[in-house]
């Protein structure tokens, strides 16, 4: 697929703003635990071919765990990036960026741990937390 326009962003008080070359004009969903802790709700992201900011000083870093990231507002809390620590993978929020209705809802990962009390009306891919792992493994040579 080609990759598509680039888009801005930015946190809720502006202190981090973004410039994002996405993979392509889909959004998709995370349900697993960590994801709704952090985001307050599923964590609706895009894929980026690329991500660049404008200035990384109230940019914030939490490592979530063995390999991955959290990227965040330091002065407005606002969640805004997913990544893998070897950046080969990066999710930015599509509630950070300035056009949110743009993209077309395609998919949701961790559909296993997705709560009861809400399901969405798209019929979209869903895949198992051990099936995106599958999808991250390493392969043998």
């Amino acid at each position: 697929m080609a990759v598509a326009e680039t888009l801005s962003g930015q946190c809720l008080c502006g202190a981090v703003k973004f410039k994002a070359v996405l993979a392509a004009m889909e959004m998709a969903v995370c349900h697993c635990g960590m994801c709704r802790r952090w985001a307050g709700g599923a964590f609706m992201c895009a894929e980026c071919a690329s991500l660049e900011f404008e200035d990384e000083r109230a940019l914030g870093v939490f490592v979530s765990s063995e390999w991955g990231e959290r990227l965040f507002c330091k002065q407005c809390g606002s969640s805004l990036v997913w990544r893998t620590k070897d950046r080969a993978h990066v999710a930015v929020s599509i509630h950070a960026l300035d056009q949110p209705s743009a993209f077309t809802f395609t998919g949701e990962i961790f559909i296993d741990e997705k709560p009861s009390n809400y399901s969405f009306a798209e019929d979209t891919q869903k895949l198992t937390g051990q099936q995106v792992f599958e999808m991250f493994a390493p392969k043998e040579a």
